[in-house]
């Protein structure tokens, strides 16, 4: 029968498997009996599902492969033809073993309860099996009500909660908090600052200083740090934990300064990171830690105990020299210095070659690549992701974890994360069969339940804005830069007029078919005013991009009008934010915005 010439890409399974074969003709899916068997020789977390005229047959060797057999089987349920149930042959396993995904809930965005469990069943459907919160202040640890009272904090109880949501379905909860690093939001007050290495901040450059963010290298501060994490750590059943202790840019500028001159900065590092682990390690659990700065020192990351696994980070796909900013080389050199290497062209394959070649064991952290970009980095997240996966594969990493992050006020809703993070765990779990995984066709089928399938394509047009303006960035959108000219982006080039234009006419499109989504039930109107409002922010930036708006400029709306649209975008940002995420940040988001409203408003007056 013709109706059975199905193509894997039709299917959207997601992820799709090692090994799929369409056979004939399956049961009706009303009458489909569903038998399962233990085979100890699949592999872990592996299994077999053969679909034929009698009914489905999953064979595993443990739970996770039932579990997935299981969720294969109910995709193939989900889409029948003439009634009936594809018959197939799958073999399946992962690539990785360890696929995990890491949220930013500090910068400035707490997910509600609501949220967060939907985030565990984007996570189920492509098969992550670890979840992770990136803390700072957001979590209301007992004592501590003067850094968290405004940050609406998840609290021990969101955290058993979550962790009993992501037990049930296969997914390990991570306690994530920062221990040496990223301490911006303590320091601030005065009862914490003695304990940063520079309290009067740094001043990294002319022009540019940055607050006391990193605390001292000291054994009363590593003292002080895991007391935190483990009053986190006691809400989650798991044994691992991630302790962070990444971009110490301050180490070696302040209280540590004498001792980086006379043993090196590595050595203090080190010395500073074992106070943190090794305790963790004697209670019995497994920890990581972000891998910036040990990469650096190869020769003092192979003494890390057993037990300590550096996560190496790279948010940037390789790339050719043309593709990337020109940054100056003044800059760099700075950045280079505390630690941020602006070269990226050789992909994670140069990122973790000092830790391989050091033989230490190690993770790899690709990105979503979202934050500062009001509308995602769609093609550098999916090219970031696979590059990661090759090497990961290649050198035999124990885990992947895909990060999200929400730096300088999280303007992207979870709409334009869904995307990156479904891809990213499909390729972790076998690279081969979802090199062209159409992400957008599973986001309609299998999250956003779109019967006109359009929002999922309108989110990857959108994602890939950031590349059509004529200017380049590096961790950033043009279109952010160019709606938050306060914000130290790094984006450089000069806009190209017609390709700007080009754009607008792109963000009008998706307008159009946001609005021609056949979506219903509770969330739809959640979902269709967040993906509106984040639009209409992007076409803010472009209108930017094309000039100030005083003059007569064409596509770019008078100042007055531009500046009235801004404020009633505003006021559905903070709508639409409120139906996604706790109170608490929803001030400091909205604070860049109303800074360039402000700008604006300053400009008619003058």
């Amino acid at each position: 029968m013709s109706t059975w010439s199905v193509s894997i890409g039709e299917l959207a399974l997601v992820p799709r498997p090692q090994v799929l074969q369409v056979t004939g003709v399956g049961p009706l899916v009303d009458a489909c009996a569903v038998a399962t068997a233990v085979d100890p020789a699949i592999r872990p977390q592996g299994f077999r599902l053969d679909i034929d005229a009698d009914g489905a047959r999953i064979t595993h060797a443990d739970d996770a492969g039932l579990r997935y057999g299981r969720a294969l089987l109910g995709q193939l349920l989900d889409r029948p033809v003439e009634g009936r149930v594809l018959g197939v042959h799958v073999e399946d396993h992962p690539d990785i073993a360890v696929r995990a995904f890491m949220l930013d809930v500090s910068r400035d965005r707490v997910p509600t309860r609501e949220t967060l469990g939907e985030y565990v069943e984007v996570l189920a459907l492509a098969r992550y099996n670890q979840l992770q919160l990136y803390t700072e202040h957001s979590f209301a640890h007992e004592g501590h009500d003067v850094v968290w009272r405004d940050a609406s904090p998840l609290t021990p109880d969101d955290l058993t909660w979550l962790d009993s949501r992501c037990a049930d379905a296969g997914i390990e909860l991570v306690a994530n908090r920062n221990c040496f690093g990223h301490f911006e939001r303590w320091l601030s007050h005065p009862q914490y600052v003695d304990r940063a290495e520079a309290p009067e901040g740094v001043e990294v450059m002319a022009g540019l200083r940055f607050p006391p963010a990193v605390l001292a290298p000291t054994p009363d501060n590593a003292a002080f740090a895991l007391d935190l994490v483990r009053e986190q750590m006691g809400a989650v059943r798991s044994q691992r934990v991630n302790i962070g202790c990444d971009e110490t840019f301050e180490l070696g500028r302040g209280v540590s300064a004498q001792a980086c001159a006379e043993r090196g900065k590595g050595a203090v590092y080190l010395e500073h990171v074992r106070r943190l682990v090794d305790p963790l390690l004697a209670d019995g659990y497994e920890v990581q830690i972000w891998a910036d700065v040990l990469r650096r020192y190869p020769e003092l990351a192979s003494t890390l105990p057993e037990g300590v696994v550096p996560v190496a980070w790279l948010y940037e796909a390789p790339s050719a020299p043309e593709d990337r900013p020109d940054i100056p080389d003044a800059l760099a050199t700075v950045l280079y210095d505390l630690g941020i290497d602006t070269d990226t062209s050789g992909g994670f394959e140069a990122n973790i070659a000092p830790l391989a070649a050091a033989g230490v064991p190690f993770w790899v952290a690709p990105g979503t690549s979202d934050w500062n970009s009001l509308v995602g980095r769609w093609d550098n997240a999916l090219a970031n992701q696979l590059d990661a996966a090759e090497v990961a594969i290649r050198h035999g990493a124990g885990g992947y974890l895909v990060a999200a992050w929400g730096d300088n006020g999280h303007h992207h809703p979870p709409s334009i994360t869904y995307g990156p993070l479904i891809h990213g765990g499909a390729v972790a779990w076998c690279l081969e069969a979802n090199r062209d995984l159409d992400v957008a066709l599973v986001l309609d089928r299998h999250v956003f339940d779109d019967h006109g399938e359009q929002l999922g394509g309108a989110i990857q047009t959108l994602g890939g804005l950031w590349r059509r303006t004529g200017r380049q960035g590096l961790n950033a959108s043009p279109l952010a830069a160019a709606l938050f000219p306060h914000l130290p982006l790094l984006v450089t080039g000069a806009a190209d007029p017609d390709a700007v234009r080009d754009v607008l006419a792109a963000l009008d499109d998706v307008d159009g078919r946001i609005a021609d989504a056949q979506i219903s039930g509770p969330g739809a109107r959640q979902l269709i005013a967040e993906l509106t409002t984040v639009t209409r922010l992007a076409r803010q930036g472009a209108w930017r991009l094309l000039g100030d708006g005083e003059g007569d400029v064409e596509g770019v709306p008078a100042l007055a009008d531009r500046a009235d649209d801004l404020a009633d975008v505003i006021s559905s940002q903070r709508t639409a934010w409120l139906g996604r995420a706790r109170i608490g940040g929803l001030v400091d988001s909205l604070a860049h915005l109303e800074r360039t409203l402000a700008a604006d408003e300053a400009a008619l007056d003058g």
